[in-house]
């Protein structure tokens, strides 16, 4: 049976050895190559063409993330698990974003590294618990943001949609009959809740609240 072929890139050399340990120990799995910077981690891909890339996030000569990007410029077909000290959400995000499999944290239990591996060997994605707190606090984090713009008046969501349909102040204030000086005051505060500052971001807005409609 082929074994599955792994790359490990850390700068500290008693990590990689207890990692090349663990993995070793596993009959399905050899470790092929080592490199303790970002550099010498891509020449190594691109030499040995291994399966999966395991890849500390902060290393010398180039970081985890500039390191991630140009191995899967490189070599596409690699899958690669991001390994770090650090739970900080942008080194998770980002990781993902770049197309890594996976995001594990160097304080995460043995098993979890193998079942890392078993995970991006099947084309799945494994988070340790650290990352996924950190994706899930930050997703919160997002739709709090997103409750504070959406913290509107009643009368506020209507002028929204009737300057969304078009509509001049002067039309508005007739339509609700109030004054043009109102309209323009609620016109300003509208833009600054929602952080915009041309009518085009409200328009955009409101078409996403689902306030108004493209017609065809």
């Amino acid at each position: 049976m082929r074994k599955l072929r792994i790359l490990l890139a850390d700068d500290h050399a008693l990590v990689r050895s207890g990692i090349r340990a663990l993995l070793e120990a596993q009959p399905d799995i050899e470790v092929v190559g080592e490199a303790d910077d970002g550099r010498e981690a891509i020449r190594l891909a691109r030499d040995l063409i291994p399966d999966i890339a395991i890849i500390d996030i902060a290393m010398p000569e180039l970081n985890g993330i500039d390191t991630l990007r140009q191995i899967f410029d490189a070599c596409p077909n690699i899958k690669v698990l991001a390994c770090s000290m650090y739970s900080d959400l942008p080194y998770i995000v980002q990781s993902l974003r770049l197309g890594a499999c996976g995001y594990l944290m160097k304080t995460s239990a043995k098993d979890d590294l193998i079942r890392a591996v078993q995970a991006a060997k099947a084309g799945k994605c494994f988070l340790s618990l650290d990352a996924t707190t950190q994706l899930v606090e930050g997703f919160v984090r997002k739709v709090d943001n997103e409750d504070i713009k959406d913290s509107l008046t009643s009368r506020e969501r209507e002028i929204l949609q009737l300057i969304a349909e078009g509509k001049t102040n002067k039309e508005i204030a007739n339509i609700l009959n109030l004054s043009l000086k109102t309209i323009e005051t609620h016109r300003t505060n509208l833009m600054r809740k929602l952080q915009v500052k041309e009518v085009t971001g409200l328009v955009q807005y409101a078409i996403r609240k689902g306030l108004i409609r493209l017609t065809n």
